[in-house]
């Protein structure tokens, strides 16, 4: 058995432990969507492992890029689910379209990021190709901005590192960090030895990735705090002051009460 088989063999097995702690502590009714796409993942890569064998490298290559279109939108999922999740504390008082609003920022920061995720792209590549793997290295550098602003503001949002939203986002963030490095470094190479050693360690990042995975789903969640005073009053401007006005006025009493019989 070759080393890129073995990481293969690996990748699959981690993505099997994966799906079995989801189910295991329960973390599926939480997020539906990531677990959907890990099962995903491992049928995915179960599927292009026997097209990679039997046939040949043409067809493989073909299989490969079909896959990442529902890849990369199941991707865009979890990222809206990610997102949703967060705010789980005050869902009450927030709008019913909120995540509506979330798919549209996250839809808009996509459209930014487009332009400067064709820089990474081999121009090589079939016009074809080279779509599919613009769209993949878009919602790649999508998964690194979901990370950081998710670390970033995690004060203000009340999630640590022991919260399954930030352990699944520091997860997507790595290996989407070390996905764009491969594409930087794929651009400015050409088929040989050295293009199988970057590959490799690309399928080894993964690895980790899902050692983490299985590493945090492990333990028990912490308790989610409550938001921050300074997030709170943000979630109440963003429910606006129609609610607050709707409960206010449902516990007026009424003027002319009727009379008893």
């Amino acid at each position: 058995m070759t080393f890129a088989h073995a990481l293969v063999y690996s990748a699959m097995l981690g993505e099997l432990v994966v799906l079995f702690l989801l189910v295991r502590r329960k973390i599926w009714k939480v997020l539906p969507l990531f677990s959907f796409y890990m099962l995903w993942a491992f049928l995915s890569d179960v599927v292009l492992y026997y097209v990679q064998l039997k046939f040949s490298q043409g067809i493989y290559a073909k299989a490969y890029l079909y896959q990442i279109g529902p890849d990369s939108l199941l991707q865009f999922g979890v990222l809206i689910e990610l997102a949703w999740s967060v705010l789980r504390p005050s869902k009450a008082s927030l709008p019913r379209g909120t995540i509506y609003v979330l798919a549209f920022l996250i839809l808009l920061t996509g459209a930014i990021i487009w332009p400067f995720a064709n820089l990474a792209v081999p121009a090589t590549y079939s016009k074809h190709a080279q779509l599919f793997i613009h769209f993949q290295q878009t919602v790649a550098i999508l998964r690194v901005v979901c990370f950081l602003v998710m670390a970033g503001f995690s004060q203000i949002l009340a999630i640590g590192w022991k919260d399954r939203e930030l352990q699944v986002a520091s997860g997507f963030g790595f290996y989407a960090i070390f996905s764009l490095i491969v594409a930087v470094l794929h651009s400015h190479q050409t088929e040989g030895l050295q293009y199988l050693w970057v590959d490799e360690a690309n399928i080894a990042s993964y690895v980790g990735t899902l050692v983490y995975w299985v590493l945090s789903f492990s333990t028990k969640e912490q308790e989610r705090r409550e938001f921050s005073p300074q997030m709170q009053q943000i979630l109440v401007q963003m429910g606006g002051g129609a609610r607050t006005s709707r409960i206010s006025l449902s516990n007026v009493p009424p003027q002319h009460p009727r009379k008893r019989d």
